[in-house]
């Protein structure tokens, strides 16, 4: 599994959380994207394509640092004596999550950092991840205008987002060109592929417990509620 933690980077911006939950809402997802603190992000996702979109989602504009913990994770339904209702999380995905983020607190200009079994690969992994993030992190508004508009491997849709904004087809393409973004998506693959190979299955081959429950992953073993 794919743990994924955003650490709000400036705090005086005032709380960026909600915003942030509600964009990452529509991600498939084992546990939903929520508030895991005051400033603070967590999901868990099966496919390392989520964790690909939610960390590049965190990284635009600068705004948050990104952890990414792979490994086996166990999800258990918990009642605590209160009788709210909640999952418990524990194994290597948690751990790593929380080194990855730890990493990430300490980095530079793109900030998102990958923790799993086989630190090899989850350097490369992050490697491929800083670099799409980079393309990410220096766009700017005017592009990104453009770009939300845009759906990959859609075809002849410039001139109607030229039509939405105002501007001409050759002003869109301009902008799609400076803000990288086919390049952006045609990457995206490679670094899920990567993620992929940091994953070490759960013991005996078998899937991780997955309750219909929410939750977060912020202290192993803890009883979140949803």
């Amino acid at each position: 599994m794919y743990v994924v933690t955003l650490d709000q980077c400036r705090r005086e911006d005032g709380d960026l959380v909600p915003a942030l939950v509600r964009h990452l809402d529509g991600l498939r997802t084992e546990v939903p994207f929520q508030r895991a603190g005051e400033h603070l992000v967590q999901g868990i996702a099966t496919d390392p394509a989520t964790a690909v979109s939610a960390a590049l989602a965190g990284l635009r504009g600068g705004t948050w640092r990104v952890g990414i913990g792979v490994g086996p994770v166990l999800l258990e339904a918990a009642t605590d004596a209160a009788g709210r209702t909640g999952v418990r999380a524990d194994g290597p995905g948690t751990a790593h999550a929380r080194r990855a983020a730890e990493r990430a607190s300490r980095s530079g200009r793109v900030p998102v950092c990958v923790a799993a079994d086989d630190d090899d690969v989850a350097a490369e992994a992050e490697a491929v991840l800083r670099l799409l993030g980079r393309i990410v992190v220096l766009r700017t508004e005017a592009e990104w205008r453009v770009v939300d508009l845009l759906v990959p491997g859609a075809r002849g849709q410039q001139k109607v987002v030229a039509a939405e904004l105002g501007i001409t087809p050759q002003a869109v393409s301009k902008a799609v060109a400076r803000a990288l973004w086919q390049e952006e998506w045609d990457a995206r693959p490679a670094a899920a592929r990567l993620l992929s190979l940091c994953e070490t299955p759960a013991a005996g081959g078998e899937a991780a417990p997955r309750p219909g429950t929410h939750g977060s992953t912020t202290n192993p073993s803890e009883i979140i509620h949803s």
